[in-house]
């Protein structure tokens, strides 16, 4: 059941822009949030998962009936999650300041929520690397207030990027951020963006065959507010959520086009049957978009 749609407005600001289009109206799918964040899309479920992170509470929108309905609550003040590879729900958690995974009989495994035994911040943003690594980030959101988890003292150095291997090993593998949000793999996997919402720029670092970063120099600063999620697609462009709408930013940090739209954007996933729909969460709103371009990894 959708709640309206708005008339999609496109701004281009690169020829290499043109290519993109679709859907004449952006479908609203939900518009009872407080703070919306994280969507992911389940091939398997036909559904999205969204957080509605300061009511602490998973919203779950069917695609085949358009209903939304809560999936978990309380939820852990749940924030930015992925489907794996196997069809499972890996989460970040602000309110327990993990990262936990809910396996298919439901159970629920917690894949790291200390670094060299110190508590993390707030987990915020994930993604899964082939080898089975989940990589995110700490940024400390979630600990700065009651309204996104629990208020509390961070008992790390500060904000950094990990990585949990697939033996449960937590490693710490950018420690230079000041708020790093969300973070994406290119289609190879040999490279890594990362937002730091704070400096409002994204980053690129090159990935060796075993997991290290190197490089991590600044590919695009926003030019409207910041930048919180990240996906490419598959033409390796970037999708960033900003606060005016989606902006599209080529590899080589051109910013090439937007989509505008009328709150400030949270996060982004590509899903649908063919991987071409656009789900984005922008405050209050989970917004959907058929597009003329797939999602890189998709599907997973």
């Amino acid at each position: 059941m959708s709640h309206g749609r708005i008339r999609t407005r496109w701004e281009r600001l690169d020829e290499r822009f043109a290519p993109i289009g679709g859907d004449r109206f952006v479908e609203v799918l939900f518009e009872d949030g407080r703070w919306l964040e994280g969507p992911a899309y389940s091939p398997l479920w036909r559904s999205v998962l969204f957080s509605d992170i300061p009511n602490d509470r998973v919203m779950r929108w069917d695609e085949t009936t358009g209903v939304v309905g809560v999936w978990r609550s309380p939820a852990g003040y749940a924030n930015g999650r992925i489907v794996d590879r196997q069809g499972r729900v890996v989460h970040c958690h602000h309110g327990s300041r993990s990262v936990s995974r809910v396996e298919p009989d439901g159970s629920v495994t917690t894949l790291a929520d200390a670094y060299e035994g110190r508590r993390l911040n707030s987990p915020n943003d994930l993604v899964e690397r082939a080898d089975g690594s989940v990589w995110f980030t700490d940024p400390s959101y979630g600990i700065h207030s009651d309204y996104e988890g629990h208020q509390g003292e961070s008992e790390t150095d500060g904000c950094h990027v990990y990585r949990v291997d697939a033996d449960g090993s937590v490693s710490r593998v950018a420690d230079d951020f000041a708020q790093p949000n969300g973070l994406a793999f290119s289609a190879d996997e040999r490279e890594l963006y990362v937002v730091d919402s704070e400096r409002n720029h994204v980053r690129r670092f090159d990935v060796a065959g075993e997991g290290a970063l190197s490089g991590g120099e600044v590919l695009v600063t926003a030019d409207t507010g910041g930048y919180d999620g990240v996906r490419v697609d598959d033409a390796g462009r970037l999708w960033l959520a900003g606060h005016d709408g989606l902006h599209c930013v080529h590899p080589d940090g051109t910013l090439l086009g937007k989509l505008l739209l009328p709150e400030v954007c949270s996060n982004l996933t590509f899903g649908g049957a063919q991987g071409n729909v656009l789900f984005v969460t922008a405050t209050t709103l989970l917004l959907s978009i058929r597009v003329t371009c797939r999602g890189a990894s998709y599907p997973g």
